[in-house]
């Protein structure tokens, strides 16, 4: 599926009341969803997911339910290929430990050639990074935690 198509297929979701449209050719599925707060918040703003087969999940670590509670997780907002560095051979935005500051960069989103930079919502310290680096992390995953 080419570029155009999509474009038009999320331009096609955004003028409509239609909340999800997937549309799968050639073997490639592509799955164009508004949920309520883009639709409230942004009009027209979709967020664009491509399902493909072998994609990495994140796996959440085994932690005490104590920290869980007190740290603040960092959800992907959309989908994509995770950076954890500004560039490769670059050291990672943030480690384990590092203390942040509201809307300092955690890492980069790379979806359809857009670079997304995911801010930190607060500060406070990196309780828990995730391991994926270069992979592809789904909307919603917890790529940290920030307590």
């Amino acid at each position: 599926m080419d570029l155009s198509k999509i474009k038009t297929l999320i331009a096609f979701v955004g003028r409509s009341n239609i909340s999800e449209l997937t549309v799968t050719e050639k073997g490639v599925t592509v799955r164009i969803f508004r949920t309520p707060d883009q639709a409230a918040s942004q009009g027209a703003a979709q967020a664009l997911k491509a399902v493909a087969a072998g994609s990495i999940e994140s796996a959440r670590d085994a932690s005490s339910a104590t920290a869980e509670r007190s740290a603040f997780p960092v959800k992907a907002p959309v989908f994509g290929v995770l950076h954890r560095a500004p560039a490769p051979g670059q050291e990672p935005f943030v480690k384990v430990g590092d203390v942040v500051e509201e809307g300092q960069t955690l890492f980069i989103i790379e979806a359809m050639k857009v670079f997304n930079k995911i801010a930190a919502p607060h500060a406070g310290r990196i309780a828990r990074l995730t391991e994926v680096d270069g992979g592809d992390v789904e909307t919603g995953d917890v790529l940290a935690e920030i307590a």
